[in-house]
């Protein structure tokens, strides 16, 4: 007998696209025999078995049914609860002259067992749960008229939503939405995970996501490359070995910091802090000379250099593994210098680089390519880098993240809500599904270009740093925001990341 995969609370790293999704789907059914309609009964029951467990006082269901298989879907959701006694509306939406295969089946099935249906604008008085099996993955374009009327119902209503395998609305691939998206509570996926549920609009739509593989063989997975991989801080911290018995800080990297341009001195405090916390050995400051010698007067660990012109940059670099450039930094004549000194190649020789905030706005005036430099644009930036606007990047960050890579080299960091890591030592992108919306405040940039920083001092490959610094910046930013996610600081974030390291990768203190 075939090994199945299981459900499980823990959600795969593998990410597809609607398409491949769609082929895995094909597989289970052509290759290992499964028939359509045992899939979509899976489905069904497995939606049946979230509602039992999460919604058990759930009474009064209205289950919105499209004409596609997710449609065909709620169809056997309905039937499922109304058998088990919920009181149950199935107000179906679309032309379901249209139900064909295991989604016809499965309406028959309701209308056999007793169950009625609405047809949109119908609308039940009151709902304990919502049940949206509307829009699949299949949508490829904006949804308009009665589908796009009930997805603002739904929104507009105060009823928890379930959605089935993805928000209607919410494009798989892109995480765009597509004129209107349901705001789910709660979202069961099928068979593959859909990147778009991780990035874009996605987690502002999706809620809790939950997965279900239906039981298909695990074979079926061989038949495609995964499209993207999620990564998180237990799986990134698991790739890094504890540190050595006999470490010293010279042995775990120097970190040249250069910005903090006047007025904006606290970028590059954050940035060295945030090193120190991820495990640089030394951080050394290369800030402008108004407020050098105040710089470190909290956090003495910090070293720091008032530097006027760029030679002075030179014995500096003589004694660092590596050079973050950007924050704080500005685009006056004093950054411009900075910037253009360090972009000579045989000054920075081979010493890796992490390029932030305006060292990106000024790369994008200079474009040039490295291999070993790690660039960390948030969307804005991006669209600089790439002569588009911000709302080109929103539309596709997988293609965005693709393009800045094949563009300038090395590792990009796509910021954003589902950030994204390129780059060339990887054939699929990686997505940090970690992090809230309470990173949304100044700074956390800044911490973010000092953590990958540091995780490259310590040795770590440019791709791994950049997908581990990634993870434990957004790790640390969720345990700084038990205690809420408005207000939360960059320096809140710094604070906790020092215990990242034990709490969530699974070490012990001490060891």
């Amino acid at each position: 007998m075939p090994r199945l995969m299981p459900s499980t609370e823990q959600l795969p790293y593998a990410l597809y696209r609607a398409e491949q999704v769609r082929m895995l789907d094909a597989c289970a059914i052509e290759r290992f025999g499964i028939p359509g309609e045992t899939l979509m009964e899976r489905a069904g029951a497995a939606l049946w078995r979230l509602i039992e467990r999460d919604w058990p006082q759930a009474g009064r269901l209205t289950v919105l049914a499209g004409p596609g298989n997710n449609g065909g879907d709620g169809y056997v959701l309905a039937r499922l609860a109304r058998s088990a006694g919920r009181q149950v509306r199935l107000v179906r939406l679309g032309d379901h002259q249209r139900l064909s295969g295991a989604a016809a089946a499965a309406a028959s099935a309701y209308a056999d067992a007793g169950g009625q249906v609405s047809t949109w604008p119908e609308w039940p008085e009151a709902s304990d749960l919502i049940v949206d099996a509307m829009l699949g993955t299949g949508l490829t374009r904006v949804v308009t008229g009665d589908m796009a009327a009930a997805i603002n119902r739904v929104n507009q209503g105060r009823a928890p939503v379930l959605a089935v395998d993805i928000p209607s609305g919410l494009s798989a691939d892109t995480g765009c939405i597509l004129g209107a998206a349901i705001r789910a509570t709660a979202t069961l996926s099928f068979i593959g995970l859909k990147q778009g549920l991780f990035t874009g609009d996605g987690p502002d739509r999706t809620g809790c996501i939950q997965f279900d593989a239906l039981e298909v063989p695990a074979a079926v997975y061989a038949s495609t490359v995964a499209a993207a991989r999620r990564t998180d801080w237990p799986k990134e911290a698991a790739r890094i070995a504890p540190r050595s018995r006999t470490a010293y800080k010279g042995s775990c990297g120097h970190l040249l910091v250069v910005g903090g341009a006047p007025g904006m001195s606290g970028a590059a405090r954050l940035c060295g802090e945030a090193a120190l916390r991820a495990g640089a050995g030394l951080v050394t400051l290369a800030t402008h000379p108004d407020h050098a010698a105040l710089l470190n007067l909290t956090r003495p660990e910090l070293m720091v250099a008032a530097v006027s012109s760029p030679d002075q940059l030179a014995p500096l670099l003589e004694r660092a593994s590596l050079v973050a450039l950007g924050p704080g930094l500005g685009r006056a004549p004093w950054g411009r210098a900075l910037f253009e000194y360090l972009l000579q190649a045989e000054v920075i020789g081979q010493r890796p680089l992490v390029l932030d905030a305006d060292a990106l706005n000024l790369l994008a005036e200079q474009p040039q390519r490295r291999d070993h430099w790690i660039l960390t644009p948030h969307p804005g930036e991006a669209a600089r880098l790439l002569a588009c606007t911000t709302a080109e990047i929103a539309q596709d960050r997988f293609a965005a993240a693709a393009e800045l890579q094949q563009h300038y080299g090395g590792a990009v960091v796509l910021k954003g809500a589902g950030t994204l890591i390129a780059s060339a030592a990887q054939q699929a992108p990686a997505l940090c599904s970690q992090g809230n919306p309470g990173m949304a405040s100044g700074g956390m940039g800044d911490a973010l270009t000092g953590i990958i920083g540091a995780l490259l001092a310590q040795g770590l490959p440019l791709e791994q740093a950049a997908s581990a610094g990634v993870c434990l910046h957004a790790a640390a930013a969720d345990w700084a925001a038990r205690e809420g996610e408005r207000g939360l600081l960059a320096s809140d974030l710094i604070a906790a990341l020092r215990g990242q390291w034990c709490r969530l990768a699974g070490w012990e203190q001490g060891r």
